[in-house]
C-alpha cells in the first residue's frame, strides 16, 4: 500500500484525464496500457530489485551493488529529481487543499464556467494564500515521516489507500447516473486507431513514467525496506494494477461528467479545477460531491508527497551515516522540509520556476534516471549475477525473466531515447 501510494497521486487523477482528453481518449488509453506493461512493470521491478538486493537507499544502492562509485551519479540524479518534483508538486497540492477548503464553505455556489476560470487564475496568483496552502501539506508530510516506516508511512497508507478507492467508486457511481454519461464512456473506452499517432505514443510513454513515479529512486528506497521473503514480481504487479485502476477510475469519473454537461474533454491542466466544480454545481448534492472530490485529490497528493520526501530523508540519513556528524531520521526530516519550502517559494514567486521544474523532471531527469537504472540492471547487474531474481524471488518463470532482461537491455532504453529526442523537438 505504501509503494502503491507512491505511484498513485495527482498524476493519475489530475494529469491523466486531461492528457487522455487531449490525445483522443480511448486511443490514448490503449497505448498507455501497452506502455505500462512494456515499460512500467519492468522499471518498477528494476527499482525494487536495486533496493531489495542492496538493502540501501538510492544513495548507497549503486555503490553497494557495483563495488565502486562509477554509478554514483545515478544516486545524485535521483535526489535532485525528487527535490525539484517536490518544489512544484507541493504547489499543485496547495491548489488541492485550497479548493478543498473552498468547497467546504461552498465558494463555488452560483459560479459559471467563466467565473470559475477567473477564480482559478485569482487563486493561483495569490502568493500569500498559496504559500500557506502549499506549506500545510509539507508540514503534514513531515509529521508522517517523523515516525519510522511502520508507524508512519505504512500505518497511514493502510487507511488512505482504501479510503481513496472507496471515494472514487462513490464518485463513479454517481456520475454514471447522469444523462449523457454514455457518450463520455464511449470517448474514453472506444479506440479509434486512426488517432494513434507518434505524438500519442510519446505522450503515453511520458505519462507512464510520471504516473508510476519511475526514475527518481523512490521505489529503490521502498525496495530496501522489503522483507527478503517478499516477491518483487508480485509486488510490482499489484502496484501496476492499483495505479492503472485509479487512472481508469479517474477517467470514468471525469469524462462521463464532462460530456453529460457539454464541456470540452481537452480542457487542459485546469480540467479538474474549473470544469469539475462547474459540473458539480449542475448536479444534485453539489456541495457533498465537491467536498468528496477535492478530498480525493488531497489524499492522492499526500500519498505521493510522503514517498517523495521519504526518499530524500533516507538519502540524507544514508549519505551522512559515515561522517563525523550523522543525521538521524528526525533531523533529516527537518532539513529536507526546509529545503522543500525554499523550492516551493521559488516556484510560487518565479514566473517560470514551476514550468522549469515540471519540464526538467518529466522530460529529462526522470527518463534519464530510468535509462540509467535499466542499463545498470540490464548490462551490469544481470551480467554479474544472472540468476539474481530466480534465486532471491522464488516463483518467477524462466521465460518471464528472459523477457524482463530483454526489455531492460534493449526496448526500454530505446523508448527512453525516443522520449529524449521528442523533448528536444528532434522528432
Amino acid at each position: 500500500m505504501a509503494a502503491a501510494g507512491s505511484a498513485i497521486g495527482l498524476g493519475n487523477i489530475w494529469k491523466f484525464p486531461y492528457i487522455a482528453g487531449e490525445n483522443g481518449g480511448g486511443a490514448f488509453l490503449i497505448v498507455y496500457l501497452i506502455c505500462v506493461l512494456l515499460f512500467g512493470m519492468p522499471l518498477i521491478m528494476t527499482e525494487f530489485l536495486i533496493g531489495k538486493r542492496s538493502g540501501r537507499s538510492a544513495y548507497g544502492a549503486f555503490r553497494e551493488l557495483n563495488g565502486n562509485n562509477r554509478w554514483q551519479w545515478l544516486s545524485w540524479l535521483c535526489i535532485l529529481t525528487s527535490l525539484l518534483i517536490m518544489g512544484f508538486y507541493f504547489v499543485v497540492t496547495g491548489w488541492c487543499f485550497n479548493y478543498l477548503a473552498e468547497a467546504f464553505i461552498n465558494v463555488f455556489n452560483g459560479l459559471d464556467m467563466q467565473a470559475l476560470t477567473d477564480h482559478f487564475g485569482q487563486v493561483t496568483s495569490n502568493m500569500p494564500r498559496m504559500l500557506l496552502f502549499s506549506f500545510i501539506p509539507v508540514l503534514l508530510t513531515a509529521a508522517v515521516l517523523w515516525f519510522d516506516v511502520n508507524k508512519g508511512i505504512e500505518r497511514l497508507s493502510k487507511v488512505l489507500m482504501p479510503l481513496l478507492l472507496v471515494i472514487m467508486f462513490i464518485m463513479a457511481g454517481r456520475v454514471l447516473t447522469l444523462d449523457g454519461s454514455k457518450t463520455g464512456l464511449q470517448f474514453f473506452f472506444h479506440t479509434d486507431f486512426s488517432k494513434i499517432t507518434p505524438r500519442v505514443i510519446i505522450e503515453a510513454m511520458g505519462q507512464c513514467f510520471f504516473s508510476l513515479s519511475i526514475g527518481m529512486g523512490t521505489l529503490v528506497t521502498y525496495g530496501s525496506y522489503m522483507p527478503k521473503t517478499q516477491k518483487i514480481t508480485s509486488s510490482s504487479l499489484q502496484i501496476v494494477i492499483l495505479d492503472t485502476l485509479v487512472a481508469i477510475l479517474a477517467g470514468v469519473i471525469i469524462f462521463p461528467a464532462v460530456f453529460a454537461f457539454g464541456f470540452n474533454p481537452a480542457e487542459g491542466p485546469q480540467l479538474v479545477f474549473v470544469v469539475l466544480p462547474a459540473i458539480f454545481e449542475q448536479m444534485g448534492w453539489a456541495w457533498f460531491f465537491s467536498v468528496l472530490f477535492f478530498t480525493l485529490l488531497c489524499i492522492a497528493a499526500l500519498t505521493s508527497t510522503i514517498s517523495l520526501m521519504e526518499m530524500s530523508v533516507a538519502f540524507l540519513c544514508d549519505a551522512t551515516a559515515e561522517t563525523k556528524h550523522p543525521l538521524n531520521r528526525r533531523k533529516s526530516v527537518i532539513i529536507i522540509s526546509a529545503i522543500v519550502m525554499v523550492l516551493v517559494i521559488f516556484c510560487l514567486w518565479s514566473a517560470t520556476g514551476f514550468t522549469i521544474f515540471d519540464k526538467a523532471t518529466a522530460c529529462v531527469m526522470m527518463p534519464l534516471g530510468a535509462l540509467g537504472m535499466s542499463l545498470f540492471v540490464g548490462w551490469r547487474l544481470t551480467k554479474k549475477e544472472p540468476k539474481i531474481i530466480t534465486e532471491k524471488d522464488k516463483g518467477i518463470k524462466n521465460w518471464l525473466w528472459k523477457v524482463y532482461v530483454f526489455l531492460v537491455r534493449f526496448i526500454i532504453p530505446g523508448a527512453i531515447v525516443i522520449i529524449f529526442l521528442n523533448s528536444l523537438e528532434v522528432l
